[in-house]
């Protein structure tokens, strides 16, 4: 069993700089978790912390059945992928597999078997030989992924390890790292500041600000339900939509129009109560004519993103007075021209509220998923 289970783990630096602020969590045996935040969150402290290579200032860190809290990083049992990969330039991708086992005391020929059966496993055979400065950017990921995986570690932590990639070797690798993660079955802990990776990739994502997580879940949990305005304005190729709000008897009254409260928030919000409503650019339908329930603005900005456009309106004054920016996505071919009019309705049951930054009738938060079983579950 190599699950992680982080107790009150907390890292202050010698300048009083809190990077990480008395954490809990629990990523599953097998799971491929993703640590998603802006830079400067405290996602690589986190991780750099569970590999030891950061002492902790308080709290626990234990992988399966052992506390490795006081562990130098040789003795947790864990592979880490840094952003620029780390491979040694005067050796050959032979030698840069091997070396993890040459650290171990394992004899040569057997570190050298191991180091081709890897390297074929990862289509790298044909390069055994070339230095580092001889490969692409692609392949020089896939040799670092080999060297954590010659190993056979408990636990791999990849530091964002698709940064250094363009664009199309990025999507090729991304691809490539869930087959591979999916088919060791080992736990992984993934470090990312780009939303898409971590939704495309991760099992679960945990989303963090200044040290501490705003939300643990599902992509489709943590897309769908934001838990807090951070996180709604964050996750997301496109931020969600959140405008000022107040409850006008069983309804919202929002930049002028009433629509229904949600669903999961009736009986839980006060009449004459403020609020924020949130819904995101892609759960919006736009029309060009009047339509009842929705909001009416401007459209001022219309970016075109390939097989539809973002659109941006300036919409009815809310009560305060303040003007407010909406986003809707539109299918290719249905663009409006920037200053016509529309109208934007929300889809039903997509639409969320806010109260002090909060979600307003948010579920309880889902268990931690069982343990994988079946290939690669006990590696």
């Amino acid at each position: 069993m190599s699950a992680i289970t982080l107790r009150e783990l907390t890292k202050v630096y010698p300048n009083g700089v809190r990077a990480l602020d008395a954490l809990d969590l629990e990523i599953a045996d097998g799971e491929f978790f993703a640590l998603l935040g802006p830079s400067g969150c405290g996602k690589t402290t986190l991780l750099r912390t569970i590999a030891g290579l950061e002492v902790a200032s308080g709290g626990t860190v234990r992988i399966g059945e052992r506390a490795v809290t006081n562990l130098p990083p040789g003795q947790r049992d864990v592979a880490m992928v840094f952003q620029d990969y780390a491979l040694f330039p005067h050796m050959t991708v032979r030698d840069n597999i091997a070396y993890p086992l040459r650290i171990k005391k394992v004899g040569k020929a057997a570190r050298q078997d191991k180091a081709a059966a890897t390297a074929d496993e990862l289509g790298l055979s044909a390069l055994l030989d070339r230095r580092p400065g001889q490969l692409s950017g692609g392949q020089q990921q896939r040799v670092a992924l080999a060297r954590a995986m010659a190993c056979h570690p408990q636990v791999f932590l990849l530091d964002e390890p698709l940064s250094n990639l363009d664009a199309r070797l990025r999507l090729e690798a991304r691809t490539f790292l869930k087959r591979l993660q999916r088919e060791l079955g080992v736990t992984t802990v993934f470090v990312t500041h780009d939303q898409a990776e971590a939704l495309a990739l991760a099992d679960r994502i945990a989303v963090m600000e200044g040290g501490r997580i705003r939300q643990v879940g599902t992509p489709t949990e943590v897309f769908r339900r934001p838990a807090n305005t951070f996180v709604a304005g964050f996750i997301g190729s496109t931020p969600m939509n959140l405008v000022p709000a107040r409850v006008d008897g069983d309804a919202l009254a929002v930049a002028g129009v009433r629509l229904p409260v949600p669903e999961e928030a009736r009986g839980e919000v006060t009449d004459g109560e403020h609020l924020v409503y949130g819904v995101r650019p892609e759960y919006l339908d736009y029309s060009p004519d009047p339509v009842t329930d929705a909001l009416t603005g401007q459209v001022v900005v219309v970016e075109n993103l390939g097989s539809f456009s973002l659109v941006s309106l300036d919409v009815l004054p809310a009560e305060d007075g303040t003007a407010t920016s909406v986003q809707v996505v539109v299918p290719e071919g249905r663009e409006p021209e920037p200053g016509d009019t529309g109208w934007v309705a929300p889809r039903p049951g997509r639409s969320l509220v806010y109260r002090d930054g909060e979600l307003v009738g948010s579920a309880a938060a889902p268990p931690v998923p069982a343990p994988r079983t079946g290939v690669g579950a006990d590696a």
